[in-house]
């Protein structure tokens, strides 16, 4: 058996340039959809605000001037935001709610006196609009909606926080669980290599630490899916030293991206499920399948195994067994790891055809590991 080679501590800590920024609290208005929605909720702004004024008879125009002031201090602010937003991370949530509050103001202010003395060289201000009313209007309309603005931004980012905080939580009690029977039996496996075969022990010595060595990481830390399926070999060599013929493997593996990051953990519990319910209650073993193929930026990895020859657990409401040892607790912290990092664009299937039983997952990823 070969050893397996240490995994690179600095790949599978590799985080992206904007790692900085990405627990703060404002979004990125640099973005394209970002913009897309300053746009589009600038522009309702505009309408509200010429509905709400007294007739004047030629709303199409008031409708015109106001949407071009409207848009033009909606970017400038969220120019200002994109610009400031690395500085603003690194101070605390008070600061950089003040400084990006008091930003929009000056904004407002610069812009609309701006705006003011534009429109009066151009006659487009009625006879005897006051100057200070026409600024300290906006100031209070950009005060309020600047309060509204950063207001919501806190609370659904305290709100995704939270919901993200749950969720690892749960995955921390799936990271931290390595099934008893599983360590008792390596360990048993180990004691009786070491007198007759001390090298292949030594082999599931060094398989047995990487995986409590992957099973302690940092779950915000991602690791490339080159890593992800040497741990998973990791634990089907321990398991094979148990199990021997019973247990056979097929791997299909196709087009990979093995550099890409992707969340720890993801394979390898489909893979222990499969051993668990599938292999070791069939008096014959049986052969577990695991797939991986690389399609138009979408990543799918597949495990097959056979059913058991007695049913040894129920059909869970989302299709996957239940055990009476055991519980859904891999399959959906796994589910909800995806939905977390990926969105909708990920799913976990599973379904029983031909005597075989079929878990996948599938999710979107380029070749560097980020969402496409």
């Amino acid at each position: 058996m070969s050893k397996l080679k240490p995994m690179n501590e600095s790949a599978s800590r590799s985080t992206p340039a904007s790692t900085l920024s990405e627990g703060f609290f404002l979004p990125n208005f640099c973005g394209i959809r970002m913009v897309f929605a300053v746009v589009v909720v600038a522009e309702l702004l505009a309408f509200i605000l010429v509905l709400a004024a007294p007739w004047s008879g030629d709303k199409w125009s008031e409708l015109g001037l106001v949407s071009l002031f409207v848009q033009w201090v909606a970017l400038v602010s969220a120019g200002v935001l994109c610009a400031l937003r690395p500085s603003l991370a690194r101070l605390s949530t008070l600061a950089a709610t003040l400084v990006s509050y008091l930003s929009l103001l000056l904004v407002t202010l610069v812009l609309s006196e701006i705006a003011f003395r534009v429109s009066g060289r151009l006659d487009l201000l009625q006879p005897g609009s006051d100057h200070a009313a026409f600024l300290l209007r906006n100031l209070a309309i950009g005060a309020l909606l600047s309060g509204m603005v950063l207001r919501y931004f806190y609370v659904r980012h305290q709100w995704a926080e939270q919901v993200t905080a749950e969720a690892q939580a749960r995955v921390q009690a799936l990271q931290a669980r390595i099934r008893p029977h599983f360590l008792f039996n390596s360990l048993n496996t180990i004691a009786a290599l070491t007198a007759s075969n001390p090298a292949l022990a030594e082999d599931v010595v060094q398989d047995l630490a990487e995986l409590f060595r992957v099973t302690m990481r940092d779950m915000r830390e991602r690791v490339t899916l080159e890593q992800e399926l040497n741990f998973t070999r990791s634990y089907l060599r321990i398991e094979a030293q148990r199990l021997g013929d019973r247990l056979q493997v097929d791997w299909t593996l196709k087009n990979l991206p093995m550099q890409a990051l992707v969340p720890a953990l993801v394979l390898q519990p489909l893979v222990e499920n499969a051993v668990y319910h599938g292999i070791e209650p069939r008096a014959g073993g049986g052969r577990v399948h695991i797939l991986g193929t690389y399609n138009r930026g979408v990543l799918r990895l597949e495990v097959r195994n056979p059913l058991p020859d007695t049913p040894t657990g129920n059909v869970g409401r989302n299709g996957e067994r239940t055990h009476p040892n055991g519980n859904r607790m891999a399959l959906d912290n796994i589910r909800e790891r995806l939905q977390l990092a990926y969105g909708p664009g990920a799913r976990l299937e599973m379904d029983q055809r031909e005597g075989l039983y079929r878990v996948r997952v599938l999710f979107p990823l380029s070749d560097t590991g980020e969402t496409p």
